[in-house]
């Protein structure tokens, strides 16, 4: 297709001017809309798996974004931008914006590798161990209390009913129930006394943690399947990232000048 010269001007002050139209959304009251809003919020609904890209979503949006500067200049008028607890909770905002933009940037700058996520993932999976346990307690305040409990469970006394007594508000109305969880999931004197005691025992003494004295007692143990690397990968590295940005964090308030 050719231009003669008087058609190809006109065309090309037609495209010169698009740009320009297609820099705003909408003008409301005189005040201009720009389309990268829109844009920014459909990308956001689409990352958050909210809803696919389309022709209503981008009109959803321009009816949202149209409304909210109506009632913005309507605010704006009326000086609810002057008020002092609306300024307070506009610069919380703009602070939170601006850390996450730095913590983005750190991140993307400071990308794990894949075999520090994996080390990751294997100390866990040593940690975890390969079994759980369906474990009941009875939490007491004293030595005492926790060795009389014992002894009138080896008197015939059951161990929810003493369970009751608990002060572990939580589990006691459950017989001191604690579900399944894996050894790492209990304080260290807990979980290695809890390890040692097979189906249906209850520990010969009573076990100190910072919480109290335990009586412990095993329900049932099982084999633990943990889900291969390639299944929580993502998760590890999200954790991993999460405690890497956070060292970051501590780094430069270690280094800034604070003072009361």
């Amino acid at each position: 297709m050719t231009f003669k010269p008087a058609r190809l001007l006109l065309a090309l002050i037609a495209i010169a001017a698009m740009p320009a139209f297609a820099q705003n959304l909408a003008i409301v009251n005189g005040k201009a809309i720009p389309s990268a809003r829109v844009e920014a919020v459909v990308k956001q609904v689409v990352a958050q798996g909210q809803q696919q890209d389309s022709p209503q979503l981008r009109e959803m949006i321009k009816k949202d974004l149209i409304a909210r500067e109506v009632m913005m200049q309507e605010a704006i008028k009326r000086g609810f931008d002057k008020d002092p607890a609306v300024k307070l909770q506009l610069d919380n905002a703009r602070q939170s914006i601006v850390v996450n933009a730095l913590m983005r940037e750190y991140a993307t700058k400071n990308k794990l590798k894949d075999a520090d996520i994996k080390a990751e993932y294997d100390r866990f999976k040593a940690q975890t161990g390969d079994k759980e346990y369906h474990v009941r307690h009875i939490l007491l305040a004293t030595e005492a209390e926790a060795r009389a409990a014992i002894a009138k469970i080896k008197g015939g006394a059951k161990f929810e009913e003493l369970a009751k007594t608990s002060k572990d508000t939580g589990s006691a109305a459950n017989g001191g129930d604690l579900d399944w969880a894996p050894p790492s999931a209990f304080p260290k004197p807990f979980s290695d006394a809890m390890v040692g005691l097979q189906k249906g025992q209850v520990t010969e003494n009573p076990v100190k943690t910072d919480n109290g004295w335990h009586v412990i007692k095993v329900d049932e143990v099982r084999t633990t399947k943990l889900p291969g690397f390639d299944e929580v990968k993502p998760q590890v590295e999200e954790s991993l990232m999460q405690r890497k940005v956070q060292a970051y964090q501590e780094e430069l308030i270690k280094k800034a000048k604070v003072s009361n």
